[in-house]
């Protein structure tokens, strides 16, 4: 948890830094073409950006920390106004005041005032319904594929799958991704019922109600689950041919158990281990490399808003949404640490 914590700061310290060191002044990019020497001037003091950046550093730490510090006078940044935060206030020292609050990751540049943290709530659960329906796709077929694979060493059937496999590696997300919405979306549409682009969230016909619209779910999950579901059919296929060498796996074959009881209770659940560690790593990349996919196809996830904040220089948009895909990453390897634990039971936590 300790090495957790400090991968965590060190990314918030790089993040605000790289951000930050850009050209541009950020005030001037919230007031576009309207501004004025006392807009600028009113809009530097509300944000903090009239202050040293090594002062503007410590009002990110102290925004971001649920525990932080707040001043009682109205001129001053770190003071609780009203609506900038749910704040739970513990004790004053002086004209400091103590509170407990949820991380705020302050307010959009181009979205008049709207706060990233509901940018990122309106965008990052369909991301997280794409990257999941992917790896599922990833993983079933995945292990299916590898164990025949494995079953059927140097047949051609294990050559067939080896090239798919390759090329499912090689292919770019977004080719694949225009090559797809191309074929079955407009090519094929008229047999598939599928759309080029689509969100999961659609207006009806009548602009008047929002309906999920399924179907547009198939074609970004399965491109984005290509390249995944390649490896885990290569790391499936490697790992189980291993396995096969192992000494119970004979003792095993010698008791006469079947080739589909021993990989039900032997093999597969010990040829897992590497398929894990890939599976997480790749989960996590999803919802940072979800970007192109989820841009061709018009979905409306965390991909696809990290985009538009890059065309409109919305950096706390930007900001938020690499903070928040780094914490994923953070939380998804301590899930993966248990699950090592599980499959196994030699591995112990530190």
């Amino acid at each position: 948890m300790t090495y957790a914590l400090l991968t965590l700061f060190g990314v918030v310290t790089v993040i605000f830094f790289l951000f930050n060191v850009l050209p541009g002044d950020p005030a001037q990019m919230m007031l576009g073409q309207n501004e004025d020497s006392e807009q600028l001037a009113a809009i530097k003091r509300k944000y903090g950006f009239d202050k040293p950046i090594k002062t503007q550093y410590l009002y990110y730490l102290n925004d971001l920390s649920p525990i932080s510090l707040h001043s009682q006078e109205k001129g001053d940044y770190t003071f609780l106004s009203k609506g900038k935060y749910t704040a739970f206030q513990l004790f004053s020292i002086g004209r400091v005041t103590v509170v407990v609050k949820y991380p705020y990751l302050r307010e959009s540049f181009t979205k008049q005032g709207k706060k990233v943290s509901q940018v990122l709530a309106e965008t990052l659960p369909n991301t997280f319904v794409l990257a999941i329906t992917a790896i599922v796709i990833a993983l079933l077929l995945g292990i299916i594929l590898g164990i025949i694979s494995a079953l059927y060493k140097d047949h051609w059937l294990d050559k067939t799958i080896q090239i798919f496999s390759t090329f499912g590696m090689s292919v770019p997300s977004f080719f694949s991704a225009i090559l797809f919405a191309w074929f079955f979306g407009y090519i094929l549409h008229a047999y598939t019922n599928l759309e080029m682009t689509g969100s999961l969230y659609e207006l009806d016909d009548y602009g008047e109600a929002m309906h999920i619209r399924w179907k547009n779910l198939i074609l970004p999950s399965i491109v984005l689950g290509i390249r995944p579901l390649a490896v885990v059919i290569q790391l499936m296929r490697n790992s189980l041919l291993e396995v096969f060498n192992q000494d119970y796996i004979r003792t095993a074959r010698a008791k006469g158990l079947s080739e589909f009881q021993i990989i039900k209770r032997h093999a597969v659940k010990n040829a897992l281990n590497p398929v894990v560690t890939a599976i997480s790593g790749w989960f996590a990349s999803m919802l940072a490399g979800a970007v192109f996919v989820e841009y061709v196809f018009g979905w409306n996830g965390l991909g696809k808003e990290i985009v538009n904040a890059l065309n409109t220089l919305d950096l706390p948009v930007i900001m938020g949404s690499v903070l928040i895909i780094a914490l994923l990453f953070i939380i998804i390897n301590i899930f993966v640490d248990l699950i090592y634990v599980w499959l196994d039971p030699k591995v112990k936590l530190q």
